[in-house]
């Protein structure tokens, strides 16, 4: 057993990573680092840019506990996983991580797919490219319909040679610009999450990102098609009703919530009801 101090910002994260199940998959020379929790359905979780599965640290246990074996990616070239050979585009970093699915559910499974911002790029295509073997596809904040918010100009650059306490000056209001409606949710431990992922990214997510990749590929998903926001996400404001519009022209019974007072990062701000929300999606799908 792993002891961890309640006081500690990493405990949460000590604590799920000692209870997981580690699995490698190939990308590129290296491999592809998969996380797995609990036993049941597969529900697979795809991370933000600049990120890892650490972006699901409050909703991986919720997921389990309700009966799912929960699958958290560390991405091609993200967290602990090995660099993708080039080109660094959401096709190739696409088919990658749909190998690693394959490899890691049986041909009778369905896969439930849920994909935070960059991760609903790759995702989308990951989703395409597996056919009927996905049950759903549900975007969380996702990026890659195109316009977008233009949030990324009052961030500040963050540069090794910044001393520490500027870097964490700038990384906490980077935050609270992008990430979070509530300044005050940029804790301790969505500092630490934030860094770790920061120094250990390889990959340039933002202009996949910023793609209509996720638009043009919506309609070869199979899988229903769920979206889940926070209303306050800056990336997303002005633009969600086209979006919808969008995905109910594809699927009418399309699920789709909005949660107030939220922003981007949905499903750590608002954990409770972000996973309240999932678990009654992947249950109707």
């Amino acid at each position: 057993m792993v002891m961890t101090d309640s006081t500690d910002p990493a405990a949460p994260l000590v604590a799920l990573d000692a209870r997981a199940l580690i699995v490698r998959t190939p990308c590129g020379d290296g491999s592809m680092v998969w996380r797995v929790w609990g036993a049941g359905e597969p529900v697979v979780l795809l991370h933000g840019g600049f990120g890892s599965w650490n972006h699901w640290v409050r909703n991986i246990d919720a997921l389990a506990a309700a009966g799912y074996r929960v699958i958290a990616a560390d991405m091609p070239g993200q967290g602990d996983s090995d660099d993708p050979p080039f080109p660094y585009d959401a096709d190739n970093l696409a088919a990658i991580v749909a190998d690693g699915i394959r490899q890691l559910t049986t041909e009778s499974e369905q896969v439930r797919l849920v994909c935070f911002s960059f991760g609903g790029v790759i995702g989308s295509v990951a989703a395409a490219l597996l056919g009927e073997r996905v049950k759903s596809f549900t975007g969380v904040g996702a990026a890659g319909f195109g316009k977008r918010g233009r949030v990324t100009e009052d961030m500040t650059r963050i540069t090794p040679d910044m001393p520490r306490n500027e870097q964490d000056a700038a990384y906490r209001r980077n935050m609270a610009i992008l990430m979070v409606a509530d300044p005050a949710n940029v804790d301790d431990l969505a500092m630490l999450i934030q860094r770790s992922n920061s120094e250990r990214n390889r990959i340039r997510s933002r202009p996949i990102s910023l793609t209509d990749k996720l638009s043009v590929t919506l309609p070869s998903i199979k899988g229903r098609i769920n979206l889940i926001w926070g209303d306050r996400d800056v990336t997303a404001i002005g633009y969600f009703e086209p979006r919808h519009e969008m995905v109910r022209a594809l699927q009418p019974d399309a699920q789709i919530t909005m949660l107030d007072g939220v922003g981007h990062w949905v499903q750590y701000e608002d954990a409770p009801r972000f996973n309240e929300t999932l678990l009654r999606f992947l249950a109707a799908d």
